[in-house]
């Protein structure tokens, strides 16, 4: 994935406002921020040589292309030296602690951008640990069976994201990339026909995870 560097943005745009594209084979995502536009090209892995070779105006004519918004902005994209590489990779540790260490978040599951979803479980991953190691912090003494109690509550979320996040690139990417179009899985769209309360799901899922983590009590501020 190729990230552009920062543009000059409108003002009259709405701030953290994401927007996707798809056209033909090319894949893009906006992410409105303060002063700049934070644009994410997708493409196939090996591409980016091939890219960096056609030159900086051709990379200008693919973003207003498939980001025709931006097209009398793209100028801020000076040279092929602006954009950075994204090596996307979707795995996991079999084993995220030894004796003294622990391994959370990316460290120890790397998840693909698909969804957006990567840095809730991270932080679900830190809050799970807090509450788990905040008794034996406090007592000096921190043993692996509790460092094995974060991966073992934080194990099955992570599978399942990275489960959901796999069917994404299959349905949605790799035909994109192939120039056939992306479509929803049939299941999902048949049940987001015949049942309205699954329409909720999607959205829940980005945003709470299949095991949502709550803050301990002793870290509440209280009255």
């Amino acid at each position: 994935m190729v990230v552009s560097p920062a543009q000059a943005r409108r003002e009259q745009d709405e701030v953290a406002r994401l927007a996707g594209e798809f056209k033909g084979d090319q894949i893009a995502l906006s992410f409105t921020r303060e002063d700049y536009y934070q644009i994410a090209y997708f493409t196939v892995k090996g591409a980016d040589a091939r890219l960096r070779a056609e030159g900086v105006e051709r990379f200008r004519e693919r973003i207003a292309d498939v980001l025709p918004q931006y097209a009398d902005r793209v100028d801020h994209i000076a040279d092929m030296d602006d954009l950075h590489l994204l090596d996307v990779k979707l795995n996991r540790l079999k084993r995220w602690y030894a004796d003294g260490v622990l391994l959370i978040g990316d460290a120890a599951h790397a998840m693909s951008p698909a969804g957006g979803m990567g840095i809730n479980l991270a932080i679900q991953d830190a809050v799970a640990a807090a509450t788990i190691l905040a008794e034996p912090l406090r007592r000096h003494h921190v043993t692996t069976a509790d460092l094995a109690k974060i991966q073992k509550r934080r194990w099955r979320a992570t599978v399942i994201v990275q489960t959901v996040q796999r069917v994404l690139h299959r349905t949605m990417f790799v035909p994109a990339f192939a120039g056939k179009g992306a479509r929803p899985p049939r299941p999902l769209v048949f049940l987001a026909r015949h049942l309205p309360a699954f329409k909720k799901f999607p959205s829940r899922l980005i945003a709470y995870g299949p095991r949502p983590e709550h803050a301990p009590d002793f870290a509440r501020r209280t009255a």
